[in-house]
């Protein structure tokens, strides 16, 4: 199984002591988002779990004992680093901020492991075409040898977020082409293998890879080990990623980031972040006399049964 961090919520910056303490008692517990009473349980011990994937606007509250999941576990980290502000992500580190802690996590991983989502891309008076080149350019010429690829997307005009920011200036497709063929020079001129996320456009004329970015191919070869050959439903349509088991919870996250889909009422968010205790099997309260709990699916994607930890040994010898 592939455990999911990071769809839902930002659990590294805002719940690492949490997830800690759930990988050294042994197993989480989460929330059905549709019927809330539905409880899983999914065993965290290293023969149940093929790999835990991250996905973080701010790694550095997780960086002091991340060794205790990494020396245990095959991991794979996603870093999302904008172009944008406080305006659009009010809670999130200042670029210069963000690239230093990148470097840091990459000292722990290794490159090969780590990949920095620019992304969602989308316009206003402020975030222009040439503003996103401006600041693409200066983070790829930092990032480029600290990363494994770059993954952007184009935003998605959905209800919620032309709510959120009226301001937002529609993508046409001459500036989706634009942008594509502008991000792809620039990455290839400092090496970065970069490839598109959630969208079935081909820009492969730009030197852009097609979408799928986690997929068992990316991850094994990340930690050296063999998975299934699998076809892969992906998240949400467009998707081309593997199927992952996410141990967050929507409306949860602090980023307060105003394209996030994983929110829908800021108060709420709060509310739910009082709720938190760190030592609870549930990212938000408790569980109640009234939930059903059961036990997840844990099937595994590895060819090979042996231990995370022998086959780590192995490659490290």
């Amino acid at each position: 199984m592939i455990l999911n961090t990071g769809a839902r919520t930002d659990t590294v910056q805002y719940y690492s002591e949490w997830l800690l303490n759930r990988f050294a008692e042994g197993y989480v517990l989460t929330r059905n988002p549709l019927f809330p009473n539905k409880v899983t349980r999914y065993e965290l011990s290293p023969d149940k779990i093929d790999l835990v994937m991250f996905c973080s606007k701010n790694y550095a509250p997780i960086l002091p004992r991340l060794k205790e999941i990494t020396d245990k576990y095959r991991t794979y980290f996603h870093y999302t680093i904008t172009a944008y502000g406080k305006d659009v992500e009010p809670n999130v580190p200042d670029i210069d901020t963000s690239i230093q802690t990148l470097i840091k996590l990459a000292s722990i991983v290794g490159k090969e492991r780590i990949a920095w989502r620019y992304d969602p891309v989308l316009l206003t008076e402020k975030y222009t075409v040439e503003k996103h080149f401006e600041t693409f350019e200066y983070m790829a010429k930092r990032l480029a040898p600290f990363i494994d690829r770059c993954i952007f997307s184009f935003v998605e005009m959905y209800k919620k977020l032309q709510r959120n920011m009226p301001e937002l200036i529609p993508l046409t497709e001459e500036d989706k082409l634009k942008l594509a063929e502008r991000l792809g020079e620039i990455a290839g001129r400092y090496g970065i293998h970069i490839q598109t996320c959630g969208t079935n456009g081909d820009y492969t004329k730009y030197g852009i890879h097609a979408s799928g970015c986690a997929t068992l191919e990316i991850l094994g070869k990340a930690n050296s080990c063999e998975f299934k050959e699998l076809k892969h439903k992906g998240l949400r349509e467009g998707c081309h990623c593997i199927e992952s088991r996410d141990v967050g919870a929507y409306d949860t996250c602090p980023n307060g980031c105003r394209y996030c889909y994983a929110n829908n009422d800021m108060a709420k968010v709060k509310e739910n972040y009082k709720r938190h205790n760190p030592k609870s099997p549930l990212l938000i309260g408790e569980v109640l006399p009234t939930d059903t709990v059961i036990q997840g699916n844990q099937k595994s994607f590895i060819i090979s049964s042996a231990s995370q930890v022998s086959i780590f040994d192995v490659h490290n010898k």
